[in-house]
């Protein structure tokens, strides 16, 4: 199971904390939803997914003003003793005193932000499909060419880097060399990402370390960046029949999600660079409805049958 602190979410989401005197560094969110717990204020506590941020918005806000004074906390007692990991009351929405002493003595988290309550939870999940996506560490080179997510992948040695700081040269832009980290965040988006020791180096045999920030610029770099094309490097093979139409696309799966793949021969002289941006741009070409292998094949066949 993959955590997130909260203090990291208080961070991103800007929150105000109304609770100081509890610390918060050592709580922990799991789950990628959030909760706004109506069913709860009105008593009914089955199947409540204690586990998720609580959100408070108007209408939770209007209905515990309108209980009892004895019944609410009651009411909030019951909540806070499930442990949730925190509670955010949203659009600035003014916490009685009573319940934040509450919360201190319970020793869960409230917050506050000025944000409306629907844009925060779609922007709270968002963050937490993210941070708390499936994720796995591979070896292999990830870089943006035309926008597109390209992982070079290969035995080492065979030049993912040396392909890699072509391509930065000819104005694309490095994700990671040597390590990719990769995250699922959907079915159908994988994120790569660099881990944080090696982020903007490139290590080239014969030289050594290189800093691509330092030497080529910000624009050189990029931190994240969706894969969508996978390139696997391979020593040439005179024995081995390689696609030569590219008619129909073959795939490689990371974490259940399926990614285009190709397989690239090499061989001495073959510029490594020009046949990644061709294929990033081949790709592209592609999903906006131009096959070229498909056209070839259809003029062929249509030649064919007027003879």
């Amino acid at each position: 199971m993959y955590t997130v602190e909260l203090k990291k979410l208080v961070e991103k989401m800007k929150l105000v904390n109304c609770t100081p005197d509890i610390n918060i560094d050592e709580i922990m969110i799991t789950q990628t939803d959030v909760n706004r717990p109506a069913l709860q204020l009105a008593g009914f506590f089955d199947y409540f997914d204690s586990d998720r941020v609580q959100v408070i918005g108007n209408v939770e806000h209007a209905y515990m003003q309108k209980m009892e004074k004895d019944h609410g906390v009651g009411i909030m007692t019951r909540l806070l003793d499930y442990k949730v990991p925190c509670i955010v009351f949203c659009r600035n929405i003014e916490i009685e005193p009573s319940l934040i002493d509450l919360a201190t003595q319970k020793g869960v988290p409230i917050f506050q932000t000025e944000q409306p309550t629907s844009a925060f939870m779609a922007e709270v999940i968002r963050w937490l499909k993210v941070e708390l996506a499936p994720r796995i560490s591979i070896h292999g080179v990830l870089v943006d060419v035309y926008g597109e997510g390209v992982l070079i992948m290969g035995e080492s040695g065979i030049g993912k880097s040396e392909a890699a700081l072509e391509l930065i040269k000819r104005g694309h832009r490095l994700v990671t060399d040597d390590v990719v980290e990769i995250k699922k965040v959907s079915d159908a988006t994988l994120i790569g990402t660099a881990p944080d020791i090696t982020r903007h180096f490139i290590e080239l045999r014969g030289i050594g370390i290189i800093d691509v920030k330092t030497l080529f610029g910000v624009e050189s770099v990029k931190n994240t960046q969706s894969i969508d094309l996978v390139i696997k490097l391979e020593e040439w093979n005179k024995d081995q029949e390689y696609d030569r139409l590219g008619l129909d696309e073959q795939y490689t799966e990371f974490l259940g999600n399926k990614v285009v793949c190709h397989q690239i021969p090499i061989r001495p002289g073959r510029n490594l660079a020009i046949i990644v941006e061709s294929a990033a741009v081949n790709y592209r070409q592609k999903k906006m409805g131009y096959n070229a292998a498909r056209e070839l094949y259809n003029r062929v066949t249509n030649n064919l049958m007027k003879k």
